[in-house]
């Protein structure tokens, strides 16, 4: 073993724990990166990568609009009303309210993909509808948390454009061709924290007439009382475009035109102030940027730190011989990272930037290795009580992180390998 490889392994045991201690992501794998090319005395090799990750076209193009996109939706508040109308079908189901309502939530994160955007727009609602039902709030939060992988159908979804980008094809093709593993997961997920809610007693159906006596079981404040169908389909507009000149036109239209349109459209119905709007769109685009071109950034440097080291050569010669471990290291390792750290993004844009594209060499194509690490870096996070939206959720219902971990915990177990079958 080269004296590379042994400083490497030494870094990368550092970056994961300076990952799970949260420190800034940024620094901590961009210094990593920096310093394995150092070592390797190709420091040359992580300042090109951050140039060539910096200027990514494709990426920039379709992650900036869709936040841009995002950041006008939450302005003109079209995504609130799209909640209301989902939710309003809703009456007492019994114990099936609870799937029903990831299915409401997982439909809204395909609109809403930020996890964090999700529990904002939809916590205030659903929680307490299932606290009120006779859910214990600690379920109704973890049915919250655990409802946003419906955001990989998302065309914005920087793993979704990321692996496209990688198997050098259509996002919406992507799309197209995992959306049945996806729906199987998505269901899964349902069909497992049912199974959590029965076996930890979390449902007893109301007695009638009872009065709600905690602040989780207060009427949903942020609700409209009238339903505007115009504003509520604003937040679907692009997908639907995306969809129908994909399915039914021979015309090929940008992620960033269906999000300007998407823009335009919420901007003409709501009738907001155009400055308004305008800026909300920059300043969503920057913060896309910033927060998650960010990560792919840093994650590029680390991978290129890893190659200058030989690292990458190592591992892709072990997969080639044991094509088997590469399947259980893209689902196994982003899993764990996303249960230590609180965040899959970080440890599924590293090793897709390093092993995924030498799919085809052990065995796998690049879509199916790409999102196999995306999706379970997902399912760690849901795992984890340092993860964001967990913490989130936890505040509106009022309950402890640990709490809903307890219930996302085990069902995340059994999907992470649902999830390895599949793929």
């Amino acid at each position: 073993m080269s004296y590379t490889v042994i400083v490497s392994i030494v870094i990368v045991c550092l970056t994961i724990y300076g990952l799970i201690k949260r420190y800034e992501t940024r620094m901590v794998l961009i210094a990593a990166g920096l310093i394995m090319a150092i070592a390797s005395l190709e420091p040359l090799t992580a300042f090109q990568q951050f140039d060539k990750s910096m200027t990514n076209a494709s990426l920039i193009i379709a992650i900036c609009s869709a936040m841009g996109f995002a950041g006008v939706i939450s302005l003109t508040k079209c995504d609130v009303q799209l909640v209301a109308l989902l939710m309003k079908p809703l009456r007492s189901m019994g114990i099936f309210l609870l799937p029903a309502s990831m299915a409401v939530a997982s439909f809204c994160s395909v609109a809403i993909p930020s996890t964090a955007g999700l529990c904002a727009a939809v916590g205030p609602t659903l929680i307490p509808i299932l606290v009120r039902a006779g859910f214990k709030p600690a379920i109704a939060a973890s049915c919250l948390v655990a409802s946003s992988f419906g955001a990989f159908y998302n065309p914005g979804v920087s793993h979704d454009v990321f692996v496209a980008k990688m198997a050098n094809m259509e996002v919406m093709d992507l799309i197209s061709a995992m959306s049945t593993k996806l729906l199987i997961i998505v269901v899964a997920f349902m069909v497992m924290l049912t199974i959590v809610c029965i076996v930890y007693k979390d449902y007893k159906r109301p007695e009638k007439g009872a009065v709600a006596e905690n602040n989780g079981e207060q009427r949903a404040s942020n609700l409209p009382e009238k339903i505007n169908l115009a504003y509520a389909i604003a937040p679907l507009v692009p997908i639907a475009l995306l969809l129908l000149c994909t399915l039914y036109f021979n015309v090929k239209i940008s992620v960033a035109t269906a999000m300007l349109i998407g823009a335009i459209y919420a901007l003409a119905v709501t009738r907001t102030s155009p400055a308004e709007c305008t800026k909300k769109f920059f300043d969503g685009m920057g913060s896309g940027y910033a927060k998650i071109l960010g990560i792919i950034i840093a994650a590029g440097v680390f991978a290129a730190g890893l190659r200058a080291a030989g690292v990458i050569d190592i591992l892709i010669n072990f997969l080639q011989n044991s094509s088997e471990w590469a399947k259980i290291g893209g689902s196994v390792g982003p899993f764990l990272l996303g249960v230590l750290t609180g965040s899959g993004d970080a440890a599924a844009f590293a090793f897709n930037e390093a092993v995924t594209p030498h799919a085809a060499s052990f065995g796998m194509t690049i879509p199916d290795l790409g999102m196999l690490a995306a999706i379970t870096g997902g399912i760690g996070r849901t795992a984890s009580p340092l993860a964001g939206g967990v913490i989130l959720v936890a505040g509106l219902a009022g309950v402890n992180p640990m709490e809903i971990v307890k219930r996302t915990a085990p069902a995340c177990i059994v999907l992470m390998i649902v999830t390895y079958i599949v793929f």
